[in-house]
């Protein structure tokens, strides 16, 4: 906030933060216009927080105002947290129409929160107040919707609202389902809301794929408490899947006892032990079509040959010595039993030199006949394990390698699937 002293008064002025000090998340949004409009419910208090969650993608935000959103938060607000001068009326200036109608239109309407008055108006074609002016004209130039409705339970029961939003969903509008909680459908998560309006811009390069990806970590049981593992925290599988269906595609996750809470919209089977894994795995390929498999999990290479079946008591076990075995080759059994899929592996090592990491990973794509390998040091510093940064090098059957230097696991996910898709559409040529 500034003062400025004007013939002896003084002024207050807001100052706009400078978008190059928020946070960078993604560059998912980046180049997008995004008009928010905020209508008259307690949680218009989220919105600034969903403005610049939306603003750490890359997004540009316009704020839109409905008159009784400004009697729950003030337009100062939402100017200070977007950089951009909120619509508030339906004036001569027709700014609710400019932003639909002109060539640096928006790219997207997100209403967040919306009411039931003004999801009922726009179902009806009510046009009196700058959000739901702003909504019809995106309608009418083909601008994409996205309706996040937060309101008493029993308002959102209501035959009509239940009509209503059944309507618009026919109609092509987006909805963010609310969160039943306390007798109120309150409004989703914010990263709820953000994840849909990232999907809804991402192009649709595989629209049409089945996917079959595996994360996280597997146990191997000592005795029914103690167990054998890795450091994984399934980060990396997780962006891969939410990446594709970011993309369009249809995926199936087969998840170990990661970190990281999967996305929606994915089929989630949780597994714990490598031989949980490797049976969903393989029953899964035989029983349905999968275009391409990405088994980015880290399943444990030993487990114990004769697992007890009771807690081992410390005081009376002074001494314990394992029998280890070997565990199932998830991606050598993939290939065979489904080998019209497009299998592609991963391959972690630990201290070794960029030529040693790419010779033992295309030795391990020929030995299980894979399509491709992504190959990374976990040794390396902020790399792999538990990060939310890694540095791979991708490896097709030619072994040439294509190296992507430390990134977040976002970023390198889409690397991943760029390359995936490429060598995807040469296997099926």
């Amino acid at each position: 906030m500034k003062k400025n002293h004007v013939g002896g008064k003084l002024s207050i002025s807001i100052q706009h933060p400078s978008k190059d000090i928020i946070g960078s998340k993604s560059r998912k949004l980046q180049g997008k216009k995004i008009a928010l409009c905020i209508t008259g419910s307690v949680a218009a208090a989220q919105s600034p927080k969903i403005a610049r969650e939306l603003m750490r993608h890359g997004a540009e935000v316009f704020p839109v105002f409905s008159p009784m959103a400004q009697k729950i938060i003030h337009p100062n607000l939402m100017e200070w947290a977007t950089g951009n001068q909120p619509i508030l009326e339906m004036d001569g200036k027709i700014d609710f129409i400019s932003l639909t109608g002109s060539e640096a239109k928006v790219d997207l309407v997100l209403i967040a929160p919306a009411t039931a008055n003004t999801i009922g108006k726009i179902a009806s074609g009510i046009n009196d107040t700058p959000v739901t002016a702003v909504t019809i004209a995106a309608f009418g130039s083909k601008t994409p919707v996205i309706i996040a409705p937060t309101m008493h339970k029993c308002l959102y029961d209501y035959p009509s609202t239940k009509e209503n939003i059944k309507k618009l969903k026919e109609l092509g509008f987006e909805f963010v389902e609310p969160r039943i909680e306390e007798e109120k459908a309150k409004i989703a998560e914010v990263e709820d809301i953000v994840e849909t309006v990232i999907r809804k811009l991402t192009p649709k390069t595989m629209e049409g794929l089945k996917l079959l990806v595996t994360a996280g970590p597997t146990y191997e049981y000592i005795d029914p408490i103690r167990v054998i593992t890795n450091k994984s925290s399934g980060k990396m599988g997780i962006a891969i899947a939410n990446e594709a269906l970011r993309r369009g595609a249809k995926v199936t996750l087969v998840y170990g006892p990661g970190l990281v809470k999967p996305p929606k919209n994915a089929k989630v089977i949780n597994v714990e032990t490598s031989e949980e894994m490797a049976d969903t795995v393989i029953s899964e390929l035989k029983n349905n079509t999968y275009d391409i498999m990405i088994a980015a999990g880290a399943v444990a290479d030993f487990k114990p040959e004769k697992p007890y079946n009771q807690k081992l008591a410390t005081d009376k076990t002074p001494e314990l010595v394992l029998k280890l075995k070997p565990t199932t080759k998830i991606i050598c059994e993939a290939k065979k039993t489904s080998p019209k899929t497009f299998v592609v592996g991963f391959k972690a090592e630990h201290n070794v030199s960029d030529e040693e990491l790419i010779n033992r990973a295309y030795e391990r794509l020929k030995t299980a006949n894979l399509d491709l390998i992504v190959a990374n040091d976990v040794g390396r510093q902020n790399v792999g394990f538990r990060h939310d940064t890694n540095e791979v090098f991708i490896i097709n059957k030619n072994k040439k390698t294509l190296k992507i230097p430390l990134a977040k696991k976002e970023e390198i996910a889409e690397k991943i699937l760029d390359t995936v898709l490429e060598e995807f559409r040469t296997f099926k040529s």
